[in-house]
């Protein structure tokens, strides 16, 4: 294969290749063994309707008890870091750097959920105009990251999102009404929520 066609994987780290990509449908993850990063496209995609979540009672409830305070943006960098910390990870160290230039561009937040002044559990995600690429979340106490998507899903509305990304089905988010789509319907959401200019 003539080297020249072969894409520096280094470039679709930078932030317009990266929104690019994030536009087209695609997602990047990281190797746990290799560390190589690769964009996925699954023919299935799961959003969480922004106009048909739920909230569980039961979590409700618990968060209610919990006095937690919901940030957004304040410790983006602990957030990214919390997601990776796990036994296995696609969240490398090059995607890290590569969300906080997203970040530092305006294009990559966090939602953070803080007791007695630390941070317990929080998510983040990518933005362009009305979408936003939910990536991951971390909860260090029970239902710590379940109070950071409450506030997320509140928030997207607020702002006038279209369409809340969420990658992957789990019965985590099966509980707020997470949905399996085609891909196909799914760039339709992606095209009308392209339409939209909201901020963060």
């Amino acid at each position: 294969m003539d080297s020249r066609n072969k894409i520096d994987p280094e470039e679709l780290l930078k932030p317009n290749n990266m929104l690019r990509l994030y536009a087209s449908g695609a997602f990047p993850m990281a190797d746990e063994r290799t560390g190589s990063i690769n964009w996925y496209m699954p023919d299935i995609r799961t959003i969480i309707p922004l106009d048909n979540y739920n909230i569980p009672r039961s979590a409700r409830k618990a968060i209610e008890n919990k006095n937690f305070k919901i940030r957004f943006d304040t410790n983006f960098l602990d957030v990214v870091k919390g997601c990776a910390d796990r036994e296995t990870t696609w969240i490398s160290e090059d995607l890290i750097r590569a969300y906080r230039r997203l970040h530092k561009r305006g294009h990559a937040h966090s939602v953070e959920t803080w007791k007695d002044g630390k941070l317990i559990g929080g998510l983040y995600g990518v933005t362009f105009r009305g979408a936003f690429f939910g990536e991951s979340m971390f909860s260090k106490t029970s239902e710590a990251s379940k109070a950071a998507l409450i506030a997320l899903l509140k928030y997207l509305n607020e702002k006038d999102y279209l369409l809340l990304d969420v990658q992957y089905a789990t019965d985590h988010l099966k509980m707020f009404g997470a949905v399996e789509i085609p891909f196909e319907e799914y760039t339709k959401l992606l095209h009308k929520a392209y339409t939209r200019g909201c901020e963060f």
